[in-house]
């Protein structure tokens, strides 16, 4: 199920100034953190130019956050090196997506950023 559109503006909201405030802006032309909003998850990436071609970007995902409208909390899910994702136990859920995002930066097992 979509989000609702208040919802939606406060996470790209909160997104758009997490991604910001990650990188430098006189680094931006080589490594940006964006994020995608697709139906009820949001995805976070670290993004990169080609080694052999640098006008084309890669991406590498780092955070899944999809919300459970039964219990209506949002679950953190980490990604291994097979790009499947795996609920994040150290810290799972919660009613409020920024304290999972904070977690996210927080990142204390290097699961996240390495």
């Amino acid at each position: 199920m979509p989000l609702s559109e208040f919802e939606r503006v406060r996470i790209e909201k909160l997104f758009k100034a997490y991604c910001e405030s990650k990188v430098p802006a006189h680094v931006r032309n080589k490594i940006q953190i964006t994020f995608k909003i697709r139906g009820s998850e949001v995805k976070l990436f670290e993004c990169r130019p080609h080694f052999d071609d640098p006008a084309t970007w890669g991406e590498m995902a780092v955070a899944r956050f999809k919300k459970d409208e039964k219990k209506n909390v949002w679950l953190l899910y980490c990604v291994d090196r097979n790009s499947r994702w795996h609920l994040f136990e150290s810290y799972p859920e919660s009613r409020d997506i920024a304290r999972l995002l904070a977690e996210v930066q927080r990142d204390q097992t290097g699961i996240f950023w390495g």
